[in-house]
C-alpha cells in the first residue's frame, strides 16, 4: 500500500512538473516576442512593403510578408483538404482494417516526421525538372504536401471515434457508404475537421524551410501564381540575419504578428466548432 503511494506521488510530481515546464516555456517564448517586438510594431510596418534600405533600418513594412503568408498557407489549406478529405473518409469507410489502409496510415505517419526541409527540396527539385522558377504557386504545393499527412490522420482520428451504431443506422436506413460519408461522418465530425484544418493551417503558416526555395522572397506584395512570394517566417530569418539591432527588434514584430494571426484564427474556429457541436450526436 505504502510503494503504491510512492509511486502515486512519484507520477503527480511528474505530471506537475512536465506541465508547469511546458506552461513555463510557452510563457517565456510569448513574453520574450512580446517584450522585445511590441515596442518595433507600429501602424507603417503592417500597411507598408519594405522601402529602400528597409533592411539597413529605414522606411517600410512587412505587408508583403503578411499577404503573402497568408497566401501560401490558405491556398495549401484548401488544396490539402480538397486530397484530405476524401482520403480520410475512404481510409474508414472503405478500407476500415484492411491491409492497405494500415500501409497507408503507417506511410503518412513517416510523411508527419518528415522534415520540412526535404519538402522544401523536393519541391525545389520538382520545379527545376519542369522549368519553374520559385513561385506563389510552388509555395502553394510544398506546403500542401507537407500539410497533407497532418490533416488527413487528424480527420482519420477524428471518423474514427464516430459510433458504429451511427453509422449502421444510416446503413439500415438505406444509405450507401458516399450517403453516409457526406451526410452523417462529415456532419458529426465538422468541429475536429476543422481543429485538423487549423492544426494543417499552424504548422504551414509557420514553416520556412518549405517555402525557401520553392516560394522565394520579394519585397512586392504577390500578383501572380507564377511569381515569387514573401512569408512572414522568412522575413523573420532575413531581419534577424541583419547586424542593426533595430531591424532584429522588427524580427520579433514580425513573429509577433504571424502569432496574432495563428491565436486569432484559433480563437474563431473554436467559435465555429462551439456551434457546430450543437448538431453532434451524442
Amino acid at each position: 500500500m505504502k510503494k503504491c503511494r510512492v509511486v502515486e506521488c512519484f507520477f503527480r510530481v511528474l505530471m506537475i512538473g512536465s506541465t508547469a515546464l511546458v506552461l513555463g516555456s510557452l510563457i517565456l517564448i510569448l513574453g520574450t516576442v512580446v517584450w522585445r517586438g511590441l515596442s518595433a510594431l507600429n501602424l507603417a510596418m503592417l500597411t507598408q512593403t519594405p522601402k529602400g534600405g528597409y533592411y539597413l533600418g529605414k522606411e517600410g513594412g512587412i505587408l508583403n510578408a503578411i499577404v503573402g503568408s497568408l497566401y501560401l498557407a490558405g491556398g495549401a489549406t484548401l488544396l490539402a483538404l480538397t486530397i484530405s478529405l476524401p482520403i480520410a473518409l475512404y481510409l474508414n469507410l472503405y478500407a476500415a482494417r484492411s491491409r492497405r489502409g494500415e500501409l497507408a496510415r503507417l506511410a503518412l505517419d513517416v510523411l508527419w516526421g518528415v522534415p520540412s526541409i526535404v519538402y522544401g527540396a523536393f519541391g525545389f527539385t520538382l520545379m527545376v525538372w519542369l522549368g519553374v522558377r520559385a513561385s506563389l504557386l510552388g509555395g502553394i504545393i510544398a506546403l500542401a504536401l507537407l500539410e497533407l499527412p497532418i490533416m488527413i490522420r487528424g480527420m482519420d482520428e477524428a471518423i474514427a471515434m464516430i459510433p458504429v451504431a451511427l453509422k449502421e443506422a444510416s446503413y439500415a436506413l438505406g444509405a450507401t457508404r458516399l450517403e453516409t460519408a457526406l451526410k452523417v461522418v462529415v456532419r458529426q465530425t465538422t468541429p475536429a475537421l476543422l481543429t485538423a484544418v487549423l492544426l494543417a493551417f499552424g504548422r504551414g503558416i509557420g514553416d520556412a524551410a518549405a517555402v525557401l526555395f520553392t516560394a522565394g522572397y520579394t519585397d512586392r506584395l504577390p500578383d501572380s501564381l507564377f511569381g515569387p512570394a514573401a512569408s512572414l517566417p522568412l522575413a523573420v530569418f532575413f531581419q534577424l540575419g541583419t547586424p542593426f539591432p533595430a531591424v532584429q527588434e522588427r524580427a520579433y514584430a514580425s513573429a509577433l504578428v504571424l502569432t496574432v494571426i495563428v491565436l486569432a484564427l484559433s480563437l474563431i474556429s473554436r467559435r465555429l466548432a462551439g456551434r457546430l457541436n450543437k448538431h453532434v450526436v451524442r
